[in-house]
């Protein structure tokens, strides 16, 4: 087993390039110490759909959502799976995210080991954040439960919240020029509300 999250990273992505997606998801299985079951939970995938994965005799995934999850566990990008194909539509691009992607490096804590923090039932989700799939959450309560894995304070996640939140209010129609004194004040609510 590998002693260090550093050296996992190092480890699979230099020692696995020779190998077909079924023996390098077999490998980093083994290497992660990760179970199949909750690999399983992680891409949102049933037990056997695994076992189908790493089975040399049947043909690796071809779908995109599935390949980008397995992608953000592995921690490599996508595009390293001959089979992966680019999808039409863009990634989204989420600063709150990228801020706690950051965060969760400078911990040195791999998305296996971040993963293993959360309950079974938000790890697929956080995976889809991850990848690029999903913003990051309105629900404070959500946000919130995923900075306090990182150790990160209300004062740390606010503005990043606060920004998301803007922007759903524009997108929904808000003015926030024509707005603006009613945005402060709503803000200033819930900050107090918050106690940021």
């Amino acid at each position: 087993m590998v002693s260090t999250t550093t050296e996992l990273r190092e480890k699979l992505p230099a020692g696995l390039t020779a190998l077909n997606s079924s023996q390098r998801l077999v490998a980093f299985l083994e290497e992660a110490n990760l179970h199949k079951k909750d690999f399983a939970e992680m891409i949102g995938v049933t037990l056997s759909y695994v076992y189908s994965l790493i089975d040399e005799n049947i043909a690796f995934s071809t779908r995109t959502t599935t390949l980008e999850r397995v992608a953000v566990v592995m921690e490599i990008e996508p595009e390293s799976f001959p089979e992966y194909k680019r999808p039409e539509e863009p990634r989204l691009m989420d600063q709150g995210i990228e801020f706690l992607k950051n965060m969760q490096r400078e911990q040195g804590l791999s998305n296996v080991q971040f993963l293993k923090r959360f309950p079974r039932t938000q790890r697929l989700e956080i995976v889809d954040m991850w990848r690029g799939a999903l913003p990051m959450p309105l629900d404070w309560a959500k946000l919130y439960a995923i900075a306090s894995i990182l150790e990160l304070s209300k004062e740390d996640i606010y503005p990043y919240w606060q920004a998301r939140f803007q922007h759903h209010l524009t997108s929904g129609g808000i003015d926030p020029m024509s707005n603006i004194g009613l945005l402060n004040a709503m803000f200033q609510g819930i900050k107090a509300y918050l106690r940021v």
